[in-house]
C-alpha cells in the first residue's frame, strides 16, 4: 500500500501544501509529522517538512520523497501549529513560517550553478549583463548566492534570466550540503589489563626499537588514565604517532572509535552554586501570582500572560528563576529570552548557579556547530532551560512549559525581516499552543504592552522597591570605600535600596557660561570624586565614531554613503605617527578614508562634527589620564567572546569607567557603579517616528538605572540640550507611568497603536524612478481596493519616500495603512516582487 504525505516545501516560491508519496525502496521507514525529507519541485531538489500522511492524494500523480534525512522531528508539533496560526494571521505564507523554525546546521539550501556556454558579443549587453559574463569568465561557474555577495547593490537578476533564455548561461540546480558536520572526534581505549602491558611488549618487540618504546609508553600513558583519551593526549605525553597507534590497533592493544562530542559553549565554565534567595514582601506576593498561573496552564487552563513591571534593580530575576524552577520540577522546559547577547553571560551565570548543566545557550556569536549542538542537545532532552535572544524560542521542546521575556520593551525583540514578528506575540501564541504561560518583564514596559495590562488583556504584577540581594550585600565587606547610603531596612528586616538621584543639566547654560566641553562642570567633578573613592561610572551616548559625521565648513557640502545617502561617520584607530582616520558607513559597512579637500569645492577645510563613544573615550584620556577606561559598542564587540571579556573586566573592577551606547541599557547588573553619566539624552528624541519619545525614555531610564543597585548610592547626571521636554522630565524623575499617561493620550489623539494596528508596505530598487512610480502604482491600487470594498476602518498614508531612503544602493518608498487590522484587508492579496510587509513595525524610518 503507498504511503502519502502533506509536505511543505522550503523554497520561497512555495507558497503552499504538496503531496507526495514514499518510494517503495523506503516503505519501511516511519515518518514523524515535523520529519526532514528530500523532495523534487519542478527542476529543482529541496528540503521538505513532513506535515501529516493522508490516506489519498488527491493528485493523480504524485511525485516520490527522494531521501529521508530525519524521520523524527526536527520541527515539534507545536511548533508545526505555531506556524498554522502565524500564517492565518499574518500576509506570510506557512512554509515560510516553518522555515524560520529549521536550525542553520541542517538546513540544505537549494540553489543554482550558473556557467557560460558561448561566447557572446558582449557590445550587445547591458553593463550589468557585461559584469556578470566577466565574472563567469573570470572565476568560472558560479551560484546565485555568490553572485549576489558579487553584484551587490546592482539589480542583476534579471539581466541573468536574460542571459539564461538567449542561452548564453547555463543554469543548473544544486542542493548545498548542510553546513555543519556532525561533532565527532577520535578516542582511544586501551584494551587490555594494565598488567599485561610488560607481558605484550615482549611478545612482539622481537628487539629492542625506539617506535616499541614509544608504544609502551602509549599503553602505560593509557593504563594511568584509566578512561578513554583522544590521540593528540597520546602523542604529547609519549612521543607516539599515528603509525604506533595504527599498529597497536591492529594487534588488539588498543581500540580507537569515533565517538559524539558535543560543542558546548558553556562547557568547562566554572560557576559556583547558588541557593535560592528568601523573598521580599512584595516579590512573594507576586511570586503566588506566577505559581499559580504556572499550575493552571499547565492543568489546560488558558492563561493570561504575565506583565511584571518593576523598576530597575526590583529583583524581577529572582522571581524568574523560581519560575523556571517550578516548571522544570513540573516535568517540562522553560526558554529564557533576553534581548542582546550581551547580557547573555550574566543571564548565563544566575541560571547555571542555580540549575547547573540543565542550561543551555543559543544566540548567532556562536559557532554554527555550537548553535546546532544545543538545538540536538534539547531536542535529546538534554537540557531542560534555554537562555538566548529571540531566535532561543524556536527550541524543539517536547512540553515547554513557560517563557520568559526580559526586558520584554526591547526592540531587538522585533524580526523585521520576512516573516516578521513581534517575540512578545509570537510566544503568547506558542504558550496557548503548548500549555504553558509567558512571564514578561521590564522597567520599562512598551506602550502597547502596558496598556493591555491595564485593559486586562495580560495580568498586571507589580515590585516597586529596589531590594539589595543577599549576593550584593556581601560587597559591603569587599567593596570600595564610601558611606553605604543606598540600603534601608523595612520592618521585615529585609535590605530596600533606592533609585539614584538624577541631575539634569542644561548644556545650553554650559556653553553660555563658557564651558565648550562635551561634559558639563558637574560630571567632570562627580567624574573625579567617583575615581578618588575607587568605584565605578558608566557614561553612555547612543552614537558610535569620534563624531557624527564630517562636513565642508565653505560650502557646507556633508560626506555622504554613496550607497545610503546617509553621513558617514568618522572613526579614528591607532595613535600618534600611525592614526588612521576613517568614514564608515553604519547602515551598509562602505569605508573611505579621510577625505583631505571637499569632493564638492575641493576646499581644504574639511572638518569633524558631533559626538560618538570614541570621542568621548579619546576626551576622558585626556581629562582623567590615570583612569582605566573601557568602552563597549558594536565596534569593540565584533569578535566572539567580546561582550563576555569587556564585562568580566569590568566587573572585576579591572577598569574604573565603562563608555558605550545602547548595550549599557540592556538589563546589566554592576554592584560597583555608582556614577551613570549621559552625554547627550536626546540623541534620537527628535527623528519623525512616532514611537522615538517612547524609545528615548526606555534608554534613558534604563541607563540610569545601572546606578546604585549595590550598597552603594548612586546618582545619574542627564546632560541634554532640551531640559522642558516631557521624556526628560519623565526620564529623570523616572516616573514611568507620567510618562505612559502623556504618551498614551498621544497616541490615542492621532490614533496609533494601540488603538489602530499598521501594516507598512515598503518597496525598493535601483532605479528612483521605477520605485517612484511602482509605489503609486500600488498606492492608487490600495485604494481602489478600499474604495471598491466601502472599507473606512482603514486609512492609506502615501506614497513617501522613506527617512532613510537609501539603503545600500537600493532607494525605498513605502505606503502606510493605519486602522483596523489592515493585516486581514491585505491577506491572499499578491503584492508582487520587490514588496516587502511589515506588520505594527517598530519604526516608520
Amino acid at each position: 500500500m503507498t504511503h502519502y504525505f502533506r509536505i511543505a516545501v522550503n523554497l520561497p516560491q512555495a507558497v503552499d501544501e504538496y503531496d507526495y508519496h514514499l518510494p517503495q525502496e523506503l516503505e519501511h521507514l516511519k515518518l514523524a509529522p515535523g520529519a526532514l525529507v528530500l523532495v523534487p519541485f519542478g527542476p529543482q531538489i529541496a528540503q521538505g517538512v513532513i506535515l501529516e500522511e493522508i490516506a489519498q492524494s488527491t493528485i493523480p500523480e504524485t511525485k516520490p520523497i527522494l531521501e529521508v534525512i530525519d524521520p523524527t522531528a526536527v520541527i515539534t508539533p507545536q511548533l508545526i501549529r505555531l506556524a498554522r496560526v502565524m500564517s492565518s494571521d499574518k500576509i506570510n505564507p506557512f512554509s515560510q513560517w516553518l522555515s524560520l523554525f529549521l536550525p542553520n546546521g541542517i538546513v540544505q539550501r537549494s540553489d543554482w550553478k550558473y556557467e557560460i556556454t558561448t561566447s557572446p558579443m558582449k557590445t550587445q549587453l547591458t553593463p550589468t549583463q557585461k559584469k556578470i559574463i566577466n565574472l563567469l569568465s573570470q572565476k568560472g561557474p558560479l551560484t546565485k548566492k555568490k553572485l549576489e555577495r558579487l553584484l551587490l547593490n546592482r539589480d542583476w537578476e534579471r539581466s541573468l534570466q536574460q542571459l539564461v533564455r538567449q542561452r548564453m548561461v547555463k543554469a543548473q540546480p544544486i542542493l548545498n550540503p548542510p553546513s555543519v558536520n556532525p561533532p565527532y572526534r577520535r578516542q582511544v581505549y586501551l584494551a587490555m589489563p594494565a598488567h599485561e602491558i610488560e607481558h605484550f611488549v615482549a611478545a612482539h618487540a622481537i628487539r629492542p626499537s625506539q617506535a616499541w618504546e614509544r608504544r609502551k609508553r602509549a599503553l602505560l600513558f593509557l593504563a594511568q588514565e584509566g578512561k578513554a583519551v583522544q590521540p593528540s593526549w597520546i602523542y604529547a605525553e609519549s612521543g607516539a604517532n599515528v603509525a604506533d597507534l595504527k599498529k597497536l590497533a591492529e594487534l588488539g592493544a588498543i581500540r580507537i572509535q569515533r565517538e559524539l562530542v558535543w560543542r558546548d559553549p558553556l562547557a568547562g565554565k566554572v560557576i559556583e552554586t547558588e541557593e535560592f534567595f528568601e523573598l521580599t514582601a512584595e516579590q512573594q506576593s507576586n511570586w503566588h501570582v506566577i505559581q499559580g498561573a504556572l499550575h493552571r496552564a499547565w492543568e489546560g487552563e488558558l492563561v493570561k500572560p504575565i506583565l511584571l513591571y518593576g523598576i530597575t534593580g526590583s529583583g524581577k530575576t529572582e522571581l524568574y528563576l523560581r519560575a523556571v524552577a517550578e516548571t522544570i520540577e513540573n516535568g517540562r522546559q522553560a526558554i529564557v529570552l533576553v534581548p542582546e547577547i550581551s547580557l547573555t553571560a550574566q543571564t548565563v551565570r544566575r541560571f547555571q548557579a542555580r540549575f547547573g548543566s540543565k542550561v543551555g545557550l543559543q544566540h548567532s556569536r556562536l559557532s554554527p556547530g555550537e548553535q546546532l549542538d544545543t538545538w540536538q542537545r534539547v531536542r535529546a532532552g538534554l537540557i531542560s532551560i534555554v537562555i538566548g535572544p529571540r531566535s532561543a524560542l524556536f527550541m524543539p521542546f517536547p512540553k515547554p512549559g513557560l517563557v520568559v521575556i526580559d526586558e520584554c520593551h526591547d526592540d531587538s525583540y522585533y524580526q523585521d525581516s520576512q516573516p516578521n514578528y513581534h517575540t512578545a506575540n509570537l510566544a503568547c501564541k506558542y504558550m496557548e499552543i503548548a500549555g504553558g504561560i509567558c512571564l514578561f518583564g521590564s522597567a520599562t514596559p512598551s506602550v502597547e504592552q502596558f496598556y493591555r495590562a491595564k485593559k486586562g488583556e495580560w495580568q498586571y504584577l507589580h515590585l516597586p522597591k529596589r531590594i539589595i540581594s543577599q549576593q550584593k550585600s556581601s560587597l559591603s565587606e569587599t567593596g570600595s570605600s564610601g558611606i553605604f547610603s543606598n540600603v534601608g531596612v523595612n520592618p521585615s528586616g529585609e535590605k530596600e535600596g533606592e533609585l539614584p538621584e538624577v541631575y539634569v543639566v542644561d548644556m545650553r547654560a554650559e556653553i553660555r557660561n563658557g564651558n565648550r566641553s562635551i561634559f558639563s562642570r558637574v560630571l567632570q567633578s562627580r567624574l573625579r570624586q567617583t575615581l578618588i573613592s575607587g568605584q565605578q561610572a558608566i557614561l553612555f551616548l547612543n552614537r558610535r565614531g569620534m563624531a557624527t559625521y564630517v562636513f565642508c565648513r565653505d560650502c557646507g557640502a556633508v560626506v555622504k554613503c554613496p550607497r545610503c545617502n546617509i553621513a558617514l561617520t568618522y572613526h579614528q584607530s591607532g595613535s600618534g605617527e600611525k592614526t588612521n582616520d576613517t568614514l564608515i558607513c553604519h547602515r551598509c559597512g562602505y569605508r573611505r578614508q579621510m577625505p583631505k579637500r571637499c569632493p564638492q569645492c575641493g576646499s581644504d577645510t574639511i572638518r569633524q562634527f558631533g559626538v560618538g563613544t570614541e570621542k568621548v573615550e579619546a576626551e576622558i584620556k585626556k581629562l582623567f589620564p590615570q583612569a582605566r577606561c573601557l568602552r563597549w559598542d558594536f565596534d569593540t564587540t565584533r569578535a566572539k567572546g567580546a561582550h563576555e571579556a569587556i564585562l568580566n573586566k569590568f566587573n572585576d573592577h579591572q577598569a574604573d569607567i565603562l563608555i558605550g551606547t545602547q548595550m549599557l541599557a540592556k538589563g546589566l547588573d554592576l554592584p560597583l557603579v555608582t556614577l551613570v553619566g549621559i552625554v547627550l539624552a536626546e540623541v534620537g528624541l527628535n527623528l519623525p517616528d512616532y514611537r522615538a519619545a517612547e524609545r528615548t525614555f526606555q534608554l534613558l531610564t534604563q541607563v540610569a538605572g545601572r546606578a546604585g543597585r549595590g550598597l552603594l548610592k548612586g546618582e545619574v547626571i542627564l546632560q541634554t540640550y532640551q531640559p522642558d521636554h516631557y521624556v526628560i522630565k519623565t526620564a529623570a524623575a523616572q516616573e514611568y507611568e507620567a510618562f505612559y499617561q502623556q504618551e498614551i493620550e498621544l497616541r490615542r489623539s492621532i490614533q496609533y497603536p494601540p488603538f489602530t494596528q499598521i501594516v507598512r508596505l515598503e518597496y525598493r530598487h535601483t532605479d528612483l524612478q521605477k520605485v517612484e512610480a511602482e509605489t503609486r502604482r500600488m498606492a492608487n491600487e490600495v485604494q481602489a481596493w478600499l474604495d471598491n470594498e466601502l472599507i473606512q476602518s482603514i486609512r492609506l498614508v502615501g506614497p513617501l519616500p522613506c527617512f532613510y531612503q537609501r539603503i545600500s544602493g537600493f532607494h525605498r518608498w513605502q505606503i502606510i495603512l493605519i486602522g483596523e487590522a489592515p493585516q486581514r484587508f491585505l491577506q491572499n492579496r499578491r503584492l508582487g516582487n520587490g514588496w516587502r510587509s511589515e506588520i505594527n513595525p517598530i519604526s516608520l524610518l
